[in-house]
């Protein structure tokens, strides 16, 4: 179906700066819509940021202002670039699509670790 590949997780201190990217791959004719979710212990996962076909984006509030999501390569790549992290965005994050034809559901990656020391 579609195979998602996160990569540039890692350790940052507070107020630093982090770049997540993921590829999709796969037997899919179109993707929707992309994003990112994230998971931390006890927690449950939440939409970070997405963004659709036509661009627009969305965030969660937690992040607005802060993070910022971008699209190219024809739909099949899709960066998470973070800035001014907190300990509180530590988590594990996952690249995800949004795959109408194939459902309408998100798919998501294997995730990749984030974490925001003080």
């Amino acid at each position: 179906q579609v195979q998602l590949v996160e990569s540039g997780g890692g350790l940052v201190q507070a107020g630093g700066s982090l770049r997540l990217s993921c590829a999709a791959s796969g037997s899919i004719f179109s993707i929707d819509a992309m994003g990112w979710f994230r998971q931390a212990p006890g927690k449950q996962r939440e939409l970070v940021a997405s963004i659709n076909s036509g661009r627009s984006t969305n965030y969660a509030d937690s992040v607005k202002g802060r993070f910022t999501i971008s699209r190219e390569n024809a739909k099949n790549t899709v960066t998470l670039q973070m800035n001014s992290l907190k300990p509180e965005d530590t988590a594990v994050y996952y690249c995800a699509a949004w795959i109408a034809v194939l459902g309408g559901r998100w798919y998501w990656g294997q995730g990749t670790q984030v974490t925001v020391s003080s």
